[in-house]
């Protein structure tokens, strides 16, 4: 049986932040603001990149 924080951070926390970090990237691309790109690409980085350094953790 998986724990519930396998399934936060193998399917809730990537698309979440995934998410949120293609929006601020966009945002930031389209109104010049490189605070908003830079926040996007490390949120999208991160949501991609977390779930495999914590779920050996978890395991």
């Amino acid at each position: 049986m998986a724990s519930s924080g396998f399934i936060i951070f193998s399917h809730i926390f990537p698309i979440f932040f995934g998410f949120i970090g293609i929006l601020l990237l966009i945002s930031g691309i389209m109104d010049d603001n490189k605070t908003f790109e830079y926040l996007g690409i490390g949120l999208f980085l991160l949501a991609a990149f977390v779930p495999f350094l914590i779920l050996p953790l978890i395991v």
